[in-house]
């Protein structure tokens, strides 16, 4: 059995039990509390003890758990108070991750993966718009056209926009206007670095399990310092990685320790403006995911960020300071108390409010699964590097990555784009022609190529044929692995 993790200490240690991380957790706090450094040093612990972690990099900061730390005043004090005696420094396994492909590998899932729920959430359409890209996605399942990016996407909306009063009597009315708002809406998708994120290879996640050499868990970055500028995209782009976890892993029951802990970062962002739907459907996930070895933390300012739902699931909690000046906030730290088990020698609520930075209130599950009383204790000084490595030692460590070279390249296999095209070809031509205008006038769109992809050592068919077994080829194949969300929403996987 893995060994416990020392999360902080006092008087006494705080421990997080392995067989306990999966049960999810909680850490929160107002800005500059250490909020960041707590995230590094459980990131690393679980690291240490073979699970691989998975987490955005919001400030560009925690990329310094690549390297081991250097000593400095403030850690040599931590380190005495705690009176730790055989402290040492190390760095921790890393892959880097980026949508925009520049700060680590690219990202990539395809348009049918996403779905047309998160798809909808993504281009802020209303409830008729989400309903005409439901039929657009409806259409290409049934006329065998695979949308795997957005200029499948797009050269799709412009057929069904131009054969509307064709699918009319089988689906109704198909207006132009929310056509138009679709499309309006992936061209901003796309100045967001959606047409990077959107294509082939999609991302395998035994790529994001991984262990070294050591047999410590890979910590899987995500630089998000700009995808943060645009919340949406971050918060689903988070919200379909975890669903996609909860509906492509096995169940292993109550396992030793994680097989992946998944750090939720400004998780706010997820919650705020969410549809109800998606909602209820978070709350499922974050029931259920715990069978499938998973372990999600949420890292947020506030407590009442989080919905009393999911809140209620997470057993593992770290509570930095939080302000108490406005009405508003007082009743947070309040709320924040209540959620601990009591301690008859802690204030909880006032000491909440009294915090220094790097100090927090701690909960953590017992083996019998029932949470252990609130301390009030330092959290432990990270062994690797606080703050962010140079762009040089980023470039060496990609280099070196175990997915080097995997999803650099892009692979543009046939799918709607290019059938809608041949189509276009020979109803002008006979199939020797040029295509017709509804092609030509498609924006963004260039000519189809295909590029190498996959795997080192994949050639491009082997490449193809693994994207293809993912996606599945087939009508009855792609609704199976329709969306996110697809088999929690009634149908099935």
């Amino acid at each position: 059995m893995a060994e416990p993790l020392l999360i902080a200490k006092n008087t006494t240690p705080v421990y997080l039990l392995p067989q306990m991380a999966n049960r999810h957790g909680l850490v929160a706090g107002a800005t500059g509390t250490g909020k960041t450094v707590t995230l590094q040093v459980m990131a690393e612990s679980f690291s240490r003890i073979g699970v691989p972690v998975f987490a955005a990099d919001i400030k560009g900061d925690l990329s310094g758990v690549s390297r081991p730390g250097t000593a400095n005043p403030k850690i040599a004090e931590r380190v005495k108070k705690l009176q730790f005696s055989d402290f040492s420094f190390y760095g921790s396994p890393v892959t880097f991750w980026d949508i925009l492909a520049k700060d680590g590998h690219p990202i990539r899932s395809t348009i049918s993966e996403m779905g047309p729920l998160l798809l909808g959430r993504l281009l802020n359409l209303n409830d008729i718009q989400e309903g005409v890209l439901a039929l657009v996605f409806k259409i290409s399942d049934e006329d065998g056209l695979l949308l795997l990016d957005m200029k499948d996407l797009q050269a799709v909306l412009q057929f069904v926009g131009d054969h509307a009063r064709e699918f009319q009597t089988r689906y109704g009315n198909i207006s132009a206007a929310s056509i138009g708002a679709i499309q309006r809406g992936l061209v901003g998708l796309g100045e967001q670095g959606g047409e990077k994120f959107f294509g082939e290879p999609a991302l395998n996640l035994d790529d994001l399990m991984q262990t070294d050499s050591n047999g410590h868990g890979v910590i899987n970055i995500l630089a998000a310092d700009t995808l943060i500028q645009s919340p949406k995209v971050y918060a689903t782009f988070h919200l379909w990685l975890l669903t996609e976890l909860f509906e492509r892993l096995p169940e292993v029951g109550d396992p030793e320790k994680p097989r992946l802990v998944f750090f939720f970062d400004e998780a706010h962002l997820l919650f705020t403006d969410l549809p109800k739907i998606i909602e209820q459907k978070v709350q499922q996930v974050v029931r259920l995911i715990r069978s499938k070895g998973v372990g999600v933390y949420f890292i947020t300012q506030n407590p009442l960020d989080v919905p009393e739902e999911v809140l209620g699931q997470l057993g593992n909690r770290v509570q930095h300071a939080l302000r108490a000046f406005t009405p508003k906030e007082q009743k947070s730290v309040r709320a924040a108390a209540e959620t601990f088990r009591p301690n008859p020698k802690l204030d909880v609520e006032k000491t909440i409010t009294e915090l220094a930075v790097g100090e927090a209130l701690l909960s953590c599950l017992e083996e019998s699964g029932s949470p252990g009383m609130v301390q009030r204790a330092l959290i432990c000084p990270p062994h690797s590097q606080i703050g962010p490595i140079t762009p040089e030692q980023r470039q060496q460590i990609m280099s070196q990555s175990v997915v080097a070279g995997v999803y650099e390249n892009t692979v543009d296999r046939e799918s709607a784009y290019e059938r809608l095209q041949g189509r276009a070809v020979q109803l002008s031509s006979g199939g020797g022609g040029q295509p017709q205008p509804w092609y030509t006038n498609i924006p963004g769109l260039g000519t189809p190529s295909s590029k190498g992809g996959g795997r080192r050592g994949d050639t491009l068919a082997d490449a193809m044929a693994k994207s293809a077994a993912r996606s599945i080829g087939t009508t009855v194949g792609r609704q199976i692995v329709r969306g996110v969300l697809g088999s929690l929403l009634g149908g099935k996987r």
